[in-house]
This record gives C-alpha cells, sequence and structure tokens, in this order.
C-alpha cells in the first residue's frame, strides 16, 4: 500500500497543469490569500476522499480475495489502463499550442471561493480515485498505516505547500523564479502530462496485475 501511494501522491503534486493555475494564482494582485485558499482546498478534496473510504471500511481493510478487496484492486487496474491509453493518445497526437488559460486574464479579481473551486476542478480525479482504492487496504489500528495517509496526502500537495511558502518568504525572489517554471511548464506540458500518465498507469496496472494473481 505504502508504496502504490508514494507513485500516485508524487504522479498527483508534479501534474503540470494545477501547478501552472496555483503560479498564476500567487502571481496575481492578491496572491498568497488565493494560493492558500486553492491549497486547503486541494488538500481537503484529498483529505475527504479518505475520510469517506475510512468511513466505509472502519479503518480495517477487506479480506484478500473478498469482493470489496477484489474491487477495489479492479479499479485501480482499470484507472492505470486508463491513463496508459491517456498518455498514449496524448503522445501520438499532433502538437497542438497552448495559450493561457480564458480564467487567466480574470484572475485579479478572483475570489478566494473561485481559488478553491479551481482547486476542485484541476484535480487529477483519476489518480486521487487510484489513492482512495489503495486506501482500503488501510488498518487504522496501526500508527504506521496513519502515518501512511497523512503522508499521501501532502506528498500530493507538496508542490503547493513549497510554492505557497516560497511566496511568503521570499516574495520578490518567488515571483520571478515562479513565473520561469510556470513558462517552463507550459513548453514542456505535453511532455509530463504523457509521461506522469504513462508511468503511474503502467505502475498501477502491473502491481494489480500482481495483487490479483497472487
Amino acid at each position: 500500500m505504502v508504496l502504490d501511494l508514494v507513485v500516485i501522491g508524487t504522479a498527483i503534486t508534479l501534474g503540470p497543469l494545477h501547478n501552472s493555475a496555483f503560479i498564476l494564482l500567487l502571481s496575481s494582485r492578491r496572491g498568497v490569500r488565493q494560493g492558500l485558499a486553492f491549497l486547503l482546498s486541494w488538500l481537503a478534496n484529498l483529505i475527504a476522499v479518505i475520510a469517506v473510504v475510512v468511513l466505509l471500511t472502519g479503518g480495517q481493510p477487506p479480506a484478500r480475495h473478498s469482493v470489496p478487496s477484489t474491487g477495489a484492486i479492479a479499479a485501480k487496474l482499470a484507472i492505470g489502463l486508463a491513463l496508459v491509453l491517456y498518455g498514449e493518445h496524448r503522445r501520438r497526437r499532433p502538437p497542438r499550442p497552448h495559450g493561457p488559460p480564458r480564467w487567466a486574464a480574470r484572475i485579479d479579481n478572483a475570489s478566494w471561493v473561485t481559488a478553491a473551486g479551481l482547486a476542485w476542478l484541476l484535480q487529477p480525479w483519476g489518480l486521487v480515485g487510484a489513492g482512495a482504492a489503495t486506501a482500503l487496504e488501510a488498518n487504522l489500528s496501526t500508527a504506521g498505516d496513519w502515518l501512511a495517509l497523512t503522508g499521501y496526502c501532502l506528498l500530493a500537495t507538496l508542490s503547493l505547500i513549497v510554492m505557497e511558502m516560497y511566496a511568503i518568504w521570499a516574495p520578490a525572489a518567488a515571483e520571478a523564479r515562479l513565473n520561469a517554471l510556470r513558462n517552463w511548464l507550459g513548453q514542456h506540458q505535453e511532455q509530463l502530462i504523457v509521461t506522469l500518465s504513462l508511468l503511474a498507469g503502467l505502475w498501477l496496472t502491473a502491481a494489480s496485475i500482481y495483487e490479483l494473481v497472487t
């Protein structure tokens, strides 16, 4: 479970779309506040999904090869295959120019509610679903599994936490460097999406098949 959560959390935190949007928010007139609203909403979404899973299981993993256990593994397998197919589709299609998103021009006047809603919209729900299916294996009577789930939520939010803290402690340097990072993300967006989709998808597919046959 722990290794799967590390892979999923890493794939989530490195996603170029939400990181680019977050940098735009930080560059706005009320950037730190809007960034904080985005960050807290992002983290709350992850925690809420895990909380629902824990409530359904009562903190005890289903028996191995039971219907719930097999269903969770099958869900991870389906998500893994979908990510592989999506990544391969993006890799094969002709390159397209990526301009700034439509909402970027109105970002200075956006409210914290808008920033929080943007986090919900940009969350990679396929990977979040894979994390939820993995969390079904958690045994909350052990401290290790508590730490694993907490670490997963923080890892999936790590890039936002680092950028938010950077903008607070060194605003002048952060603005220049984060805008340079956003430009780089924009130039390499397709490659990053394809790479993360394929790597995460292949991992989930292989791990799920192994769990089903053993």
